[in-house]
Protein backbone atom coordinates (compact mmCIF):
# COMPACT_ATOMS: atom_id res chain seq x y z
CA UNK A 1 0.00 0.00 0.00
CA UNK A 2 1.05 3.17 -0.98
CA UNK A 3 1.89 5.76 1.78
CA UNK A 4 1.94 9.38 -0.66
CA UNK A 5 -1.91 9.49 -2.36
CA UNK A 6 -1.86 12.56 -4.52
CA UNK A 7 -5.02 14.27 -6.67
CA UNK A 8 -3.93 15.90 -10.30
CA UNK A 9 -6.14 16.97 -12.94
CA UNK A 10 -7.07 20.09 -14.68
CA UNK A 11 -7.08 23.72 -13.24
CA UNK A 12 -10.45 24.16 -11.56
CA UNK A 13 -11.19 20.02 -11.89
CA UNK A 14 -11.94 20.32 -8.01
CA UNK A 15 -8.36 19.08 -6.30
CA UNK A 16 -8.44 21.31 -3.28
CA UNK A 17 -12.16 21.01 -3.01
CA UNK A 18 -11.56 17.22 -2.59
CA UNK A 19 -8.52 17.82 -0.21
CA UNK A 20 -10.70 20.14 2.02
CA UNK A 21 -13.39 17.48 2.29
CA UNK A 22 -10.79 14.80 3.09
CA UNK A 23 -9.73 17.01 5.59
CA UNK A 24 -13.12 17.55 7.69
CA UNK A 25 -13.04 13.86 7.72
CA UNK A 26 -9.50 12.70 8.39
CA UNK A 27 -9.70 9.77 11.24
CA UNK A 28 -6.40 11.36 13.24
CA UNK A 29 -4.43 14.54 13.50
CA UNK A 30 -3.37 16.48 10.57
CA UNK A 31 -0.63 19.24 9.85
CA UNK A 32 -0.28 20.98 6.60
CA UNK A 33 -1.69 23.09 4.01
CA UNK A 34 -4.09 23.93 1.68
CA UNK A 35 -4.72 26.15 -1.42
CA UNK A 36 -7.61 28.75 -2.17
CA UNK A 37 -8.20 31.46 -5.02
CA UNK A 38 -9.02 34.88 -4.04
CA UNK A 39 -11.31 36.71 -6.25
CA UNK A 40 -12.67 40.04 -6.59
CA UNK A 41 -15.26 40.90 -8.50
CA UNK A 42 -15.30 37.53 -9.91
CA UNK A 43 -12.11 38.16 -11.11
CA UNK A 44 -9.26 35.78 -9.78
CA UNK A 45 -6.73 37.81 -8.16
CA UNK A 46 -4.07 35.39 -6.36
CA UNK A 47 -3.93 32.29 -4.47
CA UNK A 48 -4.05 32.12 -0.58
CA UNK A 49 -2.15 29.36 1.42
CA UNK A 50 -3.91 27.91 4.37
CA UNK A 51 -2.10 25.76 6.94
CA UNK A 52 -4.56 23.91 9.03
CA UNK A 53 -3.81 25.80 12.25
CA UNK A 54 -4.79 29.05 10.49
CA UNK A 55 -2.28 30.55 9.28
CA UNK A 56 -2.49 32.42 5.87
CA UNK A 57 -0.10 33.92 3.31
CA UNK A 58 -0.34 34.56 -0.61
CA UNK A 59 1.61 32.07 -2.51
CA UNK A 60 0.86 34.09 -5.86
CA UNK A 61 -1.38 37.53 -6.06
CA UNK A 62 -1.74 39.59 -9.48
CA UNK A 63 -0.42 42.65 -6.79
CA UNK A 64 2.99 41.08 -5.55
CA UNK A 65 6.27 42.09 -7.05
CA UNK A 66 8.37 39.27 -7.68
CA UNK A 67 11.48 38.05 -9.67
CA UNK A 68 8.99 34.45 -10.14
CA UNK A 69 5.92 35.09 -12.51
CA UNK A 70 2.54 32.02 -13.12
CA UNK A 71 0.61 34.40 -16.10
CA UNK A 72 0.38 37.18 -14.16
CA UNK A 73 1.16 36.29 -10.59
CA UNK A 74 3.95 37.13 -8.65
CA UNK A 75 4.82 34.62 -6.53
CA UNK A 76 6.02 34.97 -2.86
CA UNK A 77 8.86 33.06 -2.08
CA UNK A 78 8.79 34.08 1.66
CA UNK A 79 5.28 32.95 1.92
CA UNK A 80 6.44 29.44 0.64
CA UNK A 81 9.22 29.22 3.02
CA UNK A 82 7.38 31.16 6.36
CA UNK A 83 3.88 29.41 6.06
CA UNK A 84 3.81 26.29 3.90
CA UNK A 85 7.09 24.99 4.60
CA UNK A 86 7.02 25.19 8.54
CA UNK A 87 3.59 23.55 7.73
CA UNK A 88 4.51 20.49 6.24
CA UNK A 89 6.80 19.57 8.64
CA UNK A 90 6.53 15.93 9.55
CA UNK A 91 4.77 16.37 13.36
CA UNK A 92 4.42 12.64 15.23
CA UNK A 93 2.19 10.41 13.11
CA UNK A 94 0.11 13.01 12.20
CA UNK A 95 -1.45 13.01 8.14
CA UNK A 96 0.17 15.81 6.14
CA UNK A 97 -2.06 17.49 3.89
CA UNK A 98 0.24 18.87 1.05
CA UNK A 99 -1.64 20.64 -1.31
CA UNK A 100 0.06 21.40 -3.93
CA UNK A 101 3.54 20.40 -5.65
CA UNK A 102 2.90 22.94 -8.48
CA UNK A 103 5.10 25.13 -10.55
CA UNK A 104 4.68 28.18 -8.16
CA UNK A 105 5.68 26.50 -4.77
CA UNK A 106 8.61 24.36 -6.70
CA UNK A 107 10.42 28.48 -7.65
CA UNK A 108 11.50 27.61 -4.09
CA UNK A 109 14.35 24.90 -3.51
CA UNK A 110 13.62 24.76 0.32
CA UNK A 111 9.93 24.05 -0.74
CA UNK A 112 11.29 21.07 -2.99
CA UNK A 113 13.44 19.78 0.09
CA UNK A 114 10.59 20.20 2.68
CA UNK A 115 8.52 18.45 0.40
CA UNK A 116 10.98 15.69 -0.57
CA UNK A 117 11.44 15.07 3.43
CA UNK A 118 7.44 14.94 3.80
CA UNK A 119 7.30 12.22 1.35
CA UNK A 120 10.26 10.73 3.34
CA UNK A 121 9.04 10.03 6.48
CA UNK A 122 6.90 7.76 7.72
CA UNK A 123 3.81 9.98 7.95
CA UNK A 124 0.75 9.48 5.11
CA UNK A 125 0.91 12.34 2.64
CA UNK A 126 -1.87 13.36 1.24
CA UNK A 127 -1.46 16.57 -1.54
CA UNK A 128 -2.11 17.78 -4.87
CA UNK A 129 0.06 17.87 -7.57
CA UNK A 130 0.16 19.61 -11.38
CA UNK A 131 -0.60 17.74 -14.30
CA UNK A 132 2.45 19.08 -15.84
CA UNK A 133 5.50 20.50 -14.17
CA UNK A 134 9.81 20.57 -14.03
CA UNK A 135 11.81 17.87 -13.20
CA UNK A 136 11.02 17.98 -9.85
CA UNK A 137 7.29 16.81 -10.03
CA UNK A 138 8.31 14.34 -12.79
CA UNK A 139 10.61 13.23 -9.79
CA UNK A 140 8.10 12.80 -7.19
CA UNK A 141 5.52 11.33 -9.54
CA UNK A 142 7.77 8.66 -10.03
CA UNK A 143 8.14 8.09 -6.50
CA UNK A 144 7.30 4.13 -5.66
CA UNK A 145 5.61 5.13 -2.56
CA UNK A 146 3.12 7.32 -4.21
CA UNK A 147 -0.02 7.25 -6.01
CA UNK A 148 -1.80 9.24 -8.38
CA UNK A 149 -5.12 9.44 -9.11
CA UNK A 150 -6.74 11.79 -11.22
CA UNK A 151 -9.26 14.06 -10.82
CA UNK A 152 -11.97 14.06 -13.50
CA UNK A 153 -15.59 15.17 -13.53
CA UNK A 154 -16.96 11.83 -13.86
CA UNK A 155 -14.71 10.51 -10.78
CA UNK A 156 -14.62 13.64 -8.21
CA UNK A 157 -18.08 12.96 -6.40
CA UNK A 158 -16.68 9.70 -4.94
CA UNK A 159 -12.68 10.23 -4.46
CA UNK A 160 -12.59 11.95 -0.75
CA UNK A 161 -14.49 8.08 0.72
CA UNK A 162 -12.17 6.65 -1.76
CA UNK A 163 -9.25 8.45 -0.46
CA UNK A 164 -10.07 8.01 3.35
CA UNK A 165 -10.82 4.22 3.00
CA UNK A 166 -6.92 4.14 1.52
CA UNK A 167 -5.81 6.05 4.50
CA UNK A 168 -7.68 3.62 7.15
CA UNK A 169 -6.38 1.00 4.89
CA UNK A 170 -2.48 2.14 5.50
CA UNK A 171 -3.46 2.88 9.18
CA UNK A 172 -4.25 -0.77 9.38
CA UNK A 173 -1.43 -2.17 7.83
CA UNK A 174 0.94 -0.09 10.09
Amino acid sequence: MKKNIFLTGAPSSGKTTLIKKVIQRLPKAANGFYTQEEKRDGKRTGFLMITLDGEKGYLAHQDINSDFHIRRYGVSIENIETVAIPSIKPVDNNIIILDEIGKMECFSEKFKKAASYALDSQNIVIGTITLGGSDFISEVKLRPDIEIIEVKPDNRDGLSSIILEKIDCILKGQ
